[in-house]
């Protein structure tokens, strides 16, 4: 499976495909709304930032969403995530448990 957090891409590339100037990307980046690895100087961006930085092109654009408001909805959707994460665990979890639990009946029931 290929790593979407791999930075791969310079910030001219990012720019062209996502139809922005370098200069907006750069101010993303001093905002805090994204963070792309550096190489010395030179920028690189992982298909996880392209991701995010359409994202805050979209809130931005087209739901009128201003920069304040996108660094809230992206924090938001950060702990929205890892509550996910959290939740799908405990139920592995429980799932794990019930799962013993009824082996265990089974087992005392044919002994």
């Amino acid at each position: 499976m290929k790593d979407r957090t791999e930075p791969l891409y310079m910030i001219r590339i990012v720019a062209r495909r996502l139809g922005v100037h370098p200069q907006t990307l750069r101010v993303y980046e001093k905002e805090g709304l994204i963070t792309p690895q550096r190489v010395g100087r030179q920028r690189f961006y992982s298909e996880q930032d392209i991701e995010r930085l359409r994202m805050i092109l979209r809130l931005t654009r087209e739901l009128g969403v201003n920069r304040a408001g996108v660094d809230i909805i992206l924090r938001m959707r950060q702990k929205i995530e890892l509550l996910q994460r959290e939740l799908q665990e405990a139920l592995c979890a429980l799932d794990e448990d019930i799962r013993e639990e009824l082996e265990e009946r089974i087992r005392r029931l044919f002994e």
